[in-house]
């Protein structure tokens, strides 16, 4: 049996997915890597099946017509084969070494016959254009090197969310909590990381930087003017989180903070873009948001408007908006688009 199964979801990848790829082959025999070719119109298809050319029994590659990044990450998961599941997109890379430590960390959970939910690792913002890099630890949050639960956690900063970066999911854990990802639709990731926690009874934290995240190209989702261009795709995920979990019913009080403070900063960061965006019916969209927030469960919605700048993202005024801008600059540090 694969200890890990890497998907790579490559859309007209031709340019930067070898690097993703060789960094996942590091992992030898241990890995199984699933590219798929999301309908790819340039030379993707030629690269793809070259690696399962030269590598059989450790590169598949899964051929569909196109269905945005949810759609591959669903094909990647409904075709594991390994006991734990990594998405690794083709324009980001793994450090090699961090890798082969959290693969050794694997290794040692699944011959000790331990159950390990999710496994998380540090994530890396690269800047390249910039020269510049963020990294994003937990190391004042989580425990290290040692299996633990929701409420041995501590509190997250702002700039520290758990992300589709730093996660390894137990693969059954993941099908048992019947995720799939919506077709055609941009930053599924949060959907894919924000669902399946309250099924997570025990991880494990391991302080190494492995995941690099690419930021810089121009059609990047993450681009501020491509977010403000799909903010409606923004919008319906925020709905999906509202709607996939009532916080208010959780038992674990580590779980139940984390997940708010993750659905409030998700909603700041919509907010954030419409009133930047400034169109009437964008301040209209805002409106609507939270609106849905407030009727669709009006205690959740009391967990999530009690920071002052959660409250400063429905203000109208100019005073409102004036510290929306500060939100925003907030926004973007964390989640570092351009």
């Amino acid at each position: 049996m694969k200890l890990l199964t890497v998907a790579i979801p490559c859309y007209n990848s031709e340019g930067y997915m070898n690097h993703a790829i060789e960094t996942a082959l590091v992992g030898g025999e241990d890995v199984e890597i699933i590219i798929v070719d999301d309908g790819s119109t340039d030379g993707t298809k030629q690269i793809a099946d070259k690696y399962a050319l030269d590598y059989p029994g450790i590169v598949r590659v899964i051929h569909q017509q196109n269905k945005g990044h949810g759609g591959a990450v669903n094909t990647g998961l409904k075709n594991a084969t390994g006991k734990y599941f990594k998405v690794l997109d083709s324009d980001d890379w793994f450090d090699e070494d961090s890798f082969l430590t959290a693969l050794g960390v694997i290794r040692n959970i699944t011959y000790a016959g331990k159950k390990v939910d999710m496994l998380i690792t540090n994530y890396v913002y690269e800047k390249v254009y910039l020269n510049k890099r963020k990294v994003i630890r937990y190391t004042n949050v989580l425990p290290i090197n040692t299996v633990f639960r929701w409420d041995d956690v501590g509190r997250f900063s702002p700039s520290q969310n758990i992300l589709m970066h730093s996660v390894i999911y137990r693969t059954q854990l993941l099908r048992d909590s019947g995720i799939e990802l919506p077709e055609h639709t941009f930053y599924v990731d949060n959907l894919f990381v924000y669902e399946p926690l309250p099924t997570v009874k025990t991880m494990f934290y391991l302080n190494v930087d492995m995941y690099r995240y690419y930021i810089g190209r121009e059609n990047q989702s993450v681009n501020e003017a491509v977010m403000i261009k799909n903010i409606d795709q923004q919008i319906a995920v925020n709905k999906r989180m509202i709607d996939a979990q009532d916080l208010t019913a959780l038992e674990s009080k580590g779980l139940k903070r984390y997940m708010a403070k993750y659905l409030a900063m998700i909603l700041i960061v919509s907010s954030a873009l419409l009133l930047r965006d400034g169109s009437e019916e964008s301040v209209k969209k805002r409106d609507e948001l939270w609106d849905y927030l407030k009727t669709k469960n009006p205690g959740m919605y009391d967990m999530i408007n009690k920071g002052f700048l959660n409250k400063s993202m429905q203000n109208t005024s100019w005073l409102g908006k004036k510290i929306v801008v500060g939100g925003y600059a907030i926004a973007r540090k964390i989640y570092g688009f351009s």
